[in-house]
């Protein structure tokens, strides 16, 4: 593990950009980006209609590394080039910004509230693939939409076992374990899910450290107890569909809780603005995530 990027991802001031989504929902990032589904013939040409705009994104002067510690990727992001590199290599040379690889292959069917990740068959190769492509970390996306807590103890138990061979493998998971921030029961899950967490954190070796991506909780620094684990390097929010400014305000009182938004970075960005307006839009987004990361 690059302990450059390590220390940069403990003590840095900034967020973590969200730039993984995947087949499922890369149509929905494309069509809010004013790319409609007819402008792409199959899934070839849709994947090269968004890697054309995260490296709109990535290349822009506003995409710095004063604001943004570290930005995830899809897996075909990081086998795509940008100027003629590597993703990963581009941004951690010449932004100085920490590559992550989401690394799931999306989510079960619901099971009592809950939705685990589909088996990732691959995972071995896979995270061979990312350390030769210079990838620090992975991220893995779970959901939980009920209270049930047999339910959520198997998502964090699915999320910790897949964690350790990460670990293994020297690199840094995120562990994501997503709370729906429409369920009736978020309060009663997010309580039950810190418990369950910290748990699992207390049966990791001294040198088996992750990060956590969690929905902001409803209870403000809830997430404390995480945030201060030895264990952890870090705990960063996934916005969950909140609007960027509401996002923003809710994160703003979680102390050391900084932002991994997705939505909330790239709602406002269109293919047809002129690159000023483009990177003047995107500066204001990243100022305002940077400033309720702090």
């Amino acid at each position: 593990m690059n302990e450059a990027q390590l220390t940069k991802m403990r003590d840095g001031k900034g967020f973590v950009a969200a730039l993984d989504q995947s087949g499922g929902s890369t149509p929905r990032a494309l069509a809010v980006y004013g790319v409609e589904e007819d402008s792409y013939q199959n899934e070839t040409e849709m994947f090269e209609l968004v890697h054309e705009m995260r490296t709109r994104i990535i290349t822009s002067p506003a995409f710095d590394a004063e604001h943004i510690l570290g930005a995830i990727l899809f897996e075909q992001t990081m086998d795509s080039k940008i100027e003629g590199m590597y993703t990963a290599d581009y941004l951690t040379e010449k932004k100085n910004i920490v590559p992550f690889l989401k690394v799931d292959k999306g989510l079960a069917d619901e099971v009592n509230g809950s939705q685990l990740m589909k088996p990732i068959p691959d995972l071995d190769d896979l995270l061979k693939r990312a350390n030769e492509r210079n990838i620090f970390g992975t991220k893995m996306r779970s959901v939980i939409k009920g209270f049930n807590e047999a339910a959520i103890s198997e998502v964090v138990t699915q999320q910790f076992d897949i964690g350790k061979q990460i670990i293994e493998a020297g690199l840094m998971p995120i562990i994501e374990p997503e709370v729906d921030i429409h369920s009736a029961e978020k309060e009663q899950i997010e309580a039950y899910l810190k418990d369950d967490i910290l748990s699992q954190l207390d049966n990791l070796a001294a040198d088996e450290l992750v990060m956590l991506k969690l929905t902001i909780p409803t209870e403000e620094n809830l997430y404390k107890p995480l945030i201060d684990h030895p264990n952890v390097v870090r705990v960063v929010a996934l916005s969950g569909g909140y609007a960027t400014d509401d996002a923003n305000e809710k994160l703003s009182k979680n102390d050391g809780m900084i932002a991994s938004f997705s939505r909330a970075l790239t709602q406002d960005l269109r293919v047809n603005q002129s690159e000023e307006e483009f990177n003047d839009i995107l500066a204001k987004a990243v100022k305002s995530i940077y400033d309720a990361s702090l």
